[in-house]
C-alpha cells in the first residue's frame, strides 16, 4: 500500500453511494436512511405520542426480530423469524446486559422477509427464504433477525448471516440466494451485521471466531465479485459505502482495525487501529471524516480524515480521538455540528464537536432511558432516542442536553427510529408503529 498522504493536498469528494440522487428523497432505503447517517433531512414527525395519541396504525408482526424497517414509496420491508415449536428458555427477561450464557436454540426456525403497506400497516406479503435449526444461539436480549434489508427501489437484499444472502423483488419473489460462511460468534451472542449497497455490489461483513470474511456480491446475479479474508474476531457492525475521489470505498469497523476497501475490487485502501473489543456500532461519515466508536472493555471514539491510503494508525489522518464513554451498541449520530454518542448501551450521552473533538457535554444521563440498543435519529433539529424499556426521548440537537418530550409505548424498542414525511416508525418486539399527527 502507498504511504498515507494529507487529504488537504488532494480533492476529497465524499458522496453517499447509490442513494445520492433525488429519486431517493422521501425514502428510507437503508437502516440508517438514504445518507447512511440516521438523518431525515425532509421529515417532520410528531414530538409527542402514546398508545392512544398520534398512532396512525399499529401492526402486529409475526415471529421475533429487531431489524430496523426500510421504506420505499408505499412499502415497508423488514425481517423476522418464526420458531417451529417451543423454545427452551433460560431467560424470561429482555434486559439485564451481558449474560453468561446465550439463549439456546432448540427448534427449527423459518426466516422471513416481510412487506407492509405504508398507509395501513397491512402485511402485503411474507416470503420464507429458508427453514433451518440455527447452529448456535444468541444473547437473551437478542434475536435471530436483528439484520435490516436494503433496497434500490426495485429489489430488496436481505442477509440472514449464516443462513445466507437473498435478493427479492417488490412482489416477494426470490431472485437469487447465496451462502455466507457459517459464523461462530463470541459468547454465542448472535449475529447482527446488515448489508450495504455500493453501486452494483452488495457488501456483507462476516466477522466471527473462525475465518472472518467480507463479500462483494453482484446485486443482479448474486455472483461473488470478490471476497477477502479478514484477520478479525467477532464484530457486529455494518459496512458503510462512500465515494472518495470518484471511487466507491467500503468502510468497516472492527476490533483490530477500521478498514476501507475498494468496492469494485475488494482491495484494501487503508486501515487504522485504535478501537477496543466487541465492535458493534457502525461507522458514520460526515464533513470528509469517518467516525467510529467502541465501548466494551475500554472506550474509543475516532475521527479519521478521508482521502488517505495505507496504515493510518498513529498518523495525522486521525484528526481527533476520545478514549472514554464510547458506545457498545448504538451507532453515533453526527448532526448539527456535533457527534452524539451513548456510553456502552446505557442512557448516558456525550456530545463532541465533529470538527475538533471538543466536548459540548459529556456523560449526561437521559432521563427515561436505562438501556439503549437503537441508534439515534436526527430530524427537524431534534434527536429521537428509543430506549429498550419502550420510552422514546426527544432531545434538542445542541450543545446542551435539553429534553423536549418523553413518550412511552408498551413495547420493547431495539430497532432504530425511522422518519419519512410526517411519519415516525418504531419497530417493537411484537408490533410496528406508525406515529403521525
Amino acid at each position: 500500500m502507498n504511504q498515507p498522504y494529507r487529504a488537504a493536498s488532494v480533492l476529497v469528494c465524499v458522496l453517499f453511494v447509490t442513494f445520492s440522487t433525488s429519486a431517493f428523497a422521501g425514502n428510507w432505503p437503508h437502516w440508517r436512511g438514504a445518507g447512511f447517517d440516521g438523518i431525515a433531512p425532509d421529515a417532520s414527525p410528531p414530538l409527542t405520542w402514546s398508545e392512544t395519541e398520534n398512532i396512525k396504525w399499529k401492526a402486529a408482526l409475526p415471529g421475533v426480530g429487531q431489524s430496523t424497517p426500510i421504506i420505499w414509496g408505499d412499502r415497508i420491508f423488514l425481517q423476522t423469524t418464526v420458531a417451529q415449536g417451543t423454545e427452551m428458555s433460560k431467560s424470561k427477561s429482555a434486559f439485564g446486559g451481558i449474560a453468561p450464557e446465550s439463549q439456546p436454540i432448540s427448534v427449527p426456525h423459518k426466516f422471513f422477509v416481510l412487506c407492509l403497506d405504508r398507509g395501513t400497516g397491512e402485511i402485503l406479503w411474507e416470503t420464507e427464504v429458508c427453514e433451518t435449526k440455527p447452529h448456535e444461539g444468541h444473547h437473551p436480549s437478542g434475536s435471530l433477525a436483528p439484520y435490516s434489508p436494503v433496497t434500490d427501489g426495485e429489489y430488496v437484499w436481505a442477509s440472514f448471516g449464516s443462513r445466507g444472502m437473498y435478493c427479492l423483488d417488490f412482489e416477494g419473489n426470490i431472485k437469487w440466494s447465496s451462502p455466507i460462511v457459517q459464523m461462530n460468534k463470541a459468547g454465542r451472542f448472535g449475529e447482527g451485521s446488515s448489508p450495504a449497497l455500493a453501486g452494483d455490489v452488495v457488501v456483507v461483513l462476516a466477522d466471527h471466531e473462525g475465518q472472518s470474511k467480507i463479500y462483494g456480491f453482484d446485486k443482479h446475479t448474486g455472483e461473488i465479485r470478490w471476497q477477502n479474508d479478514r484477520e478479525e474476531d467477532s464484530s457486529w457492525s455494518s459496512p458503510l459505502p462512500v465515494v472518495v475521489d470518484g471511487r466507491i470505498q467500503i468502510i468497516t469497523s472492527a476490533n483490530s482495525f477500521i478498514r476501507s476497501y475498494d468496492a469494485e475490487t475488494g482491495d484494501l485502501v487503508w486501515q487504522c487501529g485504535g478501537l477496543t473489543n466487541c465492535s458493534a456500532p457502525s461507522p458514520v461519515v460526515a464533513n470528509g471524516k469517518v467516525y467510529c466508536t467502541t465501548g466494551f472493555r475500554g472506550s474509543a471514539l475516532l475521527a479519521i480524515e478521508l482521502g488517505h491510503t495505507g496504515d493510518l494508525t498513529g498518523t495525522d489522518a486521525v484528526v481527533w480521538e476520545v478514549n472514554k464513554a464510547g458506545a457498545n451498541v448504538p451507532t453515533p449520530l453526527v448532526y448539527n455540528g456535533n457527534v452524539y454518542v451513548f456510553e456502552g448501551y446505557k442512557g448516558v450521552l456525550s456530545a463532541y464537536n465533529a470538527e475538533t473533538g471538543d466536548p459540548a457535554f459529556t456523560r449526561k444521563r437521559v432521563d427515561g432511558i436505562k438501556q439503549i440498543y437503537a441508534s439515534p435519529l436526527g430530524v427537524d433539529g431534534r434527536i429521537y432516542v428509543a430506549g429498550r424499556e419502550g420510552t422514546t426521548v426527544v432531545l434538542e440537537a445542541g450543545n446542551e442536553l435539553n429534553i423536549l418530550a418523553s413518550n412511552t409505548l408498551e413495547e420493547v424498542l431495539d430497532a432504530s427510529p425511522v422518519a419519512v414525511g410526517n411519519d415516525l416508525y418504531l419497530r417493537g418486539r411484537q408490533h410496528l408503529y406508525c406515529i403521525s399527527q
